[in-house]
Formats: C-alpha cells, structure tokens, sequence
C-alpha cells in the first residue's frame, strides 16, 4: 500500500558571500547546524526514532569530502544509531534528497527522514589531479572546484563542457531573451526579497549562524537598479554580444538548509503533502532549461495542471535561464513565481538551493492558506528536477 509522505518543517541558515560572513565556517559545521536547528523546533521528537538523514552537497572535495550527512549527525549531537547519506546532483542535490526521502517513506522503509544540503563555495580547495606513478617530473595543474567543469574527460564533446555562463548565453539567443529583461528580472528578484525579509517571512525559519553576525542573506543589494545593474560588463561573452553579466546571475555562496520529511505519523501539524516528482535531462550545453520537462512531468504525477498551481519556487541559476522557462509555460503567471525573491539575490550555494527553494515553498503556500506549488532547479551538465506540494 502507498503511503503518504508530508513536508513537516524546513530551515536554513542565511547565504553568505563568497569570502563573507560564513566563510570561517566549515560545511560540516554549517549542516550539523540546521541539522540541530531543525530538530530543536520538534522537542517532541526522539532523534532516535530518526530513520534516515539525507544530505545534499556539490563539490565534497574538501571538508566536507567524507560523508557530510554523518558528519553532521555526529556533530550535532544525535544517537550514533542514526544512519546518514550524501548525494549529489549538483545544484539539485538537496531537491533531489528530498524527492528520495519522500519515496522512502511512499514505500514504508522510514516513516521520519531528515533532509539537508550545504556547501561552502569560499572553502572549496584547490585540488591536483592524483599523479599516474609517483614524484611526476612535470608541471601539474590545479584546479578550483568552486564551481563547474574540471578535470574534463576528453572524450567529452567540447561543445558540452562550455562553463555555465556560457550556456545561458546560448539559451539567451536561442530564446530571444535580452540584456534589459535579465536585467529587470534580477532587480525584481532583490526587490522581492528585500521586501520578504522586511515582512518577516524568514524571521521564523532562518537560523543565523553564531558568532557570524550575519542576520539575512549576505547578497542581497536594496539598492540595485536597471540602471546600476546596466553599467556591467557581460562576463562570458566579451565580443559586445553578451548579455550575462554578474548582475543578472546568481552568485557563489555559502549556506545550508534542513527539511523534516515523514508520514502522518510524526507529531505536529505538517506545512504540506509532497503530491508529485519529476526529472528530466538535456543536452549539457542548455543545462539551463531542463527543469520545463521537470515541473511538466511532475504536475502529471501530482494530476493537475499549471492553472491550479498558486506559487512557483524556481532557482534562479541566472535571469536568462529562469526567463527561458518561464517563457515555456505560457499558462503560468510569472507574477507567482519566486514572490519572496529568488536566488539572483539570495543567493545559490550549490548543495543547499533545493533545500531553501522546497522549505520557501511550504512556508509561502502555509502563508497563503493552502494550495499547490512547484518547486523547480535546473542542474550544470543538462538536468532539471521539480516537486509539487499541496497545503
């Protein structure tokens, strides 16, 4: 018999900066902290009774390289019984998390599964290729695993491994989507969120990190303007055709975010049921309109259509991007998508973005009185995936 899995509570911690506020603190540092938060606003619930800790992360080369899910149980203080993973899916990789704890509990094989992401962009290493034999003679090259392609297989087609920016500038023309409307569109996402967090729709569900002394995301710019965002120079395409700036693009962060995820027995009231899942991949080289087919696939699952859904949580990996979908789902308004900003301001540490788009989610559909939402993330190397929740 299916069983039904629910969406109980969702934190975060703010998004720091690359080099902010939390770049002092570890990645195991920063999810044993949501982990703990999360936990602490469920007294009720023995962490013994915990049967699955999932948690997303990106990179996983440096301190957060083995097992970053047990390492945050460890450190946040719960039973060694408590079982933990990691997986990634890149910038999915918390969504994804989520998707795989609600089919645990669909199935029956746990009934309560705490979910998580982070990554920590600042503190992502340098790293070496491992050398063939040892003490190599030659030059060796390091490379950042901050963020996309690295160590490319080279029997991969160079057209597929063209760095993210670049891929949105493909998508940018093949859509018809221009330097003013990526900029409009990233002055909404701040202006947005600069009003979600005057209304207080975060003060209940973001967790500052101690002795950080930061209260809200780090990124955030109050005073962004079409005019300010206007003067800067594209970043991928420098021939005067490039319209991708780093204005109109979300940025490198730090952060993590937790979900509590179960069946109807776990105590209290839970914020939403998780009604539909869906996954979709394309070519690597237009990465970014992947999650289309994602949300599509999972409104079917969920057996309604765009017309019922009241809210939309899509990442915003860039302007462009974000723009190129919505342009694909002509029956959805986009003055309901992202309505508390969207991830051009808040930011987009890689692993914790799912995370913070399917808690944002929750909260806005609780704050509405109910309805159904889709959370949506596009994937580097040509995924998308998307859940829909009922409230």
């Amino acid at each position: 018999m299916t069983r039904t899995s629910y969406l109980y509570d969702g934190v975060r911690t703010p998004f720091g900066r690359y080099g902010g506020a939390l770049a002092g603190v570890r990645p195991d540092d920063l999810a044993a902290h949501v982990l703990g938060g999360l936990l602490a606003r469920h007294p009720t619930l023995d962490p013994a009774e915990i049967d699955e800790v999932i948690f997303g992360d990106a990179n996983q080369a440096g301190e957060d390289n083995r097992n970053v899910g047990r390492m945050a149980v460890l450190l946040a203080g719960l039973p060694t019984s408590v079982p933990a993973t990691t997986v990634n899916r890149l910038c999915g990789s918390s969504l994804d998390a989520a998707m795989i704890a609600s089919r645990q509990v669909e199935t029956g094989d746990a009934r309560c599964v705490v979910v998580g992401g982070v990554e920590s962009m600042s503190r992502a290493p340098g790293i070496l290729l491992k050398p063939e034999r040892a003490f190599a003679s030659g030059d060796q090259t390091l490379y950042s695993s901050t963020l996309g392609w690295r160590m490319v297989n080279p029997a991969m087609p160079p057209a597929w491994s063209i760095s993210l920016g670049a891929s949105t500038e493909k998508l940018a023309g093949i859509h018809g989507i221009g330097r003013e409307a990526q900029d409009a569109f990233a002055v909404r996402s701040h202006a947005l969120t600069a009003g979600a967090w005057d209304a207080g729709f975060y003060a209940d569900w973001v967790l500052p990190v101690p002795d950080t002394g930061l209260a809200i995301d780090e990124n955030l710019r109050r005073d962004t303007s079409a005019e300010k965002l206007a003067t800067l120079r594209p970043a991928f395409v420098t021939d005067g055709s490039g319209s991708v700036t780093a204005g109109n693009a979300s940025s490198l962060n730090d952060g993590a975010g937790a979900l509590l995820i179960g069946d109807e027995s776990v105590a209290g009231e839970p914020l939403a049921r998780i009604a539909g899942r869906g996954t979709h991949a394309v070519d690597p080289d237009i990465f970014g309109i992947a999650p289309v087919q994602a949300a599509n696939k999972a409104l079917v699952q969920a057996g309604i259509t765009w017309s019922e859904v009241e809210v939309v949580e899509l990442n915003e990996a860039f302007a462009a991007q974000s723009l190129a979908c919505l342009q694909a789902w002509p029956d959805l308004d986009p003055d309901r998508v992202n309505v508390n900003g969207g991830a051009v301001a808040i930011g987009h540490p890689l692993g914790a973005s799912g995370a913070r788009i399917l808690a944002g989610l929750a909260w806005e559909l609780k704050r509405r009185g109910g309805g159904y939402g889709v959370a949506a993330i596009c994937i580097g190397v040509g995924q998308g995936l998307a859940v829909v929740l009922e409230a």
